[in-house]
This record gives structure tokens, C-alpha cells and sequence, in this order.
């Protein structure tokens, strides 16, 4: 949100990008390990800095995350659980190309999507799995429940990260609970490209560090961690307006 999930979620200080930014998942829980093949862990070089996103596989060789995860150097471990060990599961793949969305606005986080190229194919196996993408322009109606998961902060204030990977449920909401809420950080919210996604009323959000990672509303990525205020609702990339631009960009790639 636009201060969370990449380590630190300040939607234009990047060196931990706003929840696009930083961070880890708050009133979550641990996952049960490799229970979430397609999550991808990037690990981000940036004019001398590093800080930490979440991704998510869409085929052997194309991971998706927030176009503020951008940086020098990215490097993504995928089947991974504990970022501290050395576990058999993972596979860890340089990034070839950086494909952030044409249109994406640093200042705003409009069209807060990027493609990440991987050197070298992934090996699907029972660790490490794709996920499926929406339909264009699928809607996910308010009231919906879903799930976000990442290795960002797991308390507000906060600069540790998670070792290993957190869930936690989070309910979408009308899009006027961004749009008409007081805190002036939701000006920026555009509901043709956005979800607003949290209840207020609870403290379960996503936010540093998580950044790039996916929403998932039954076995679907229907959305990505992109920025917040430091309390639910987050905002998440609308993942099915993208699709033409996801299928066109991999397309042109594909060797």
C-alpha cells in the first residue's frame, strides 16, 4: 500500500517501496510450508540498497510483482519457505529482463505491475507451481474472501522481516471505502485499475516488504500487494485489466 509491501511501503521512497514496500503480513499466520508453490521471493539491489518483494509465477519463466519492486539487480528463490535455510525445495534464478508496465507512474503507483524475465526456466515439480490469472476485466465482487501471503513485517513500526512465509484471509470492499475514506492517501485511488482490500474494522493487512505479492480469491491471482497506509484497507493491482498487456508482453519474449 502505498507504504507497504516491499520492506518498507512508501509508495515513492523506494528504497523499501510502499507496502509497495516492505514489509511482512499483519494478523497473519505461518503457511504451511510449499502450500504456496507459484509465491515468488525476490531479493532487490538498488543504487546500494536491498530490500525484499513478493512475486508470483505465471510460467516457467515469467514472474509477476509490483512495478515499484524495480531495482539494479533482482534475484528470485522460488519453492521457498524459510528464507534463512538452504532448503532442498528452492531454486534460486537470476532476472534476464525488467518489464515494469509502460504507463506505470511512480508518483501515483497507476499501473503498479512488472514482469520479471527469468534467465532460465523454472522446474515445476511439488514445490514450485504456477498460478492461474483471471479472465480480462473479471470482477471480484465486495465481500469476497481471500488471501495474501509474503515475508514482509509482521507488526507496524517494525523493520524486521519474516524468515518464513505468513497468510492471512482479508476480505474485499466496496471501492468506496478507499475512495471516500478520510485519510488522504487514498486520493490516488483509481478503482478502474485498483481493489481496495481489508476490513478497517480488523488489523489484517499485508504491508512491508510484501509488495508484488498475490491476492488470491479461490485458486486465482486476482490482484497485487501495491501500497496502504499503515492500517487496512490496502490497495492491490487489479490484475484482470491487465491481462492483454501480461499475454502480449510474454508473448513478444518468448524465444
Amino acid at each position: 500500500m502505498v507504504t507497504m509491501l516491499i520492506l518498507i511501503l512508501l509508495p515513492v521512497a523506494f528504497l523499501l517501496p510502499p507496502r509497495a514496500g516492505a514489509g511482512e503480513i499483519i494478523g497473519g499466520k505461518e503457511a504451511k510450508p510449499h502450500s504456496r508453490p507459484y509465491m515468488a521471493h525476490l531479493a532487490i539491489q538498488h543504487r546500494g540498497d536491498s530490500y525484499i518483494c513478493g512475486g508470483l509465477l505465471v510460467s516457467e519463466n515469467f514472474v509477476l510483482t509490483a512495478a515499484h519492486c524495480n531495482g539494479d539487480k533482482i534475484t528470485v528463490t522460488l519453492g521457498v519457505h524459510n528464507i534463512r535455510e538452504r532448503e532442498e525445495s528452492q531454486q534460486k534464478i537470476s532476472v534476464r529482463h525488467r518489464i515494469p508496465h509502460r504507463q506505470y507512474n511512480e508518483t501515483t503507483l497507476y499501473n503498479d505491475i512488472m514482469l520479471l524475465e527469468l534467465a532460465e526456466k523454472a522446474t515445476l515439480n511439488r514445490w514450485v507451481d504456477t498460478i492461474a490469472l483471471p479472465r480480462t476485466n473479471e470482477r471480484v465482487e465486495a465481500g469476497a474472501m481471500c488471501s495474501v501471503a509474503g515475508w514482509g513485517c509482521t507488526r507496524r513500526g517494525s523493520k524486521s522481516i519474516s524468515a518464513k512465509l505468513r497468510e492471512v484471509d482479508v476480505v474485499v470492499m466496496p471501492d468506496d471505502t478507499c475512495l471516500k475514506n478520510p485519510n488522504v492517501q487514498y486520493h490516488i485511488y483509481n478503482s478502474s485499475i485498483m481493489m481496495c482490500v481489508g476490513d478497517p474494522k480488523t488489523s489484517k493487512d499485508s504491508w512491508e516488504g510484501d509488495s508484488g505479492g498475490p491476492l488470491v480469491c479461490g485458486e486465482t491471482a486476482q490482484g497485487i500487494v501495491s501500497w496502504g497506509p499503515p492500517t487496512p484497507p490496502g490497495v492491490y493491482v487489479k490484475v484482470s485489466i491487465f491481462i492483454p498487456w501480461i499475454q502480449a508482453t510474454m508473448r513478444r519474449l518468448q524465444p
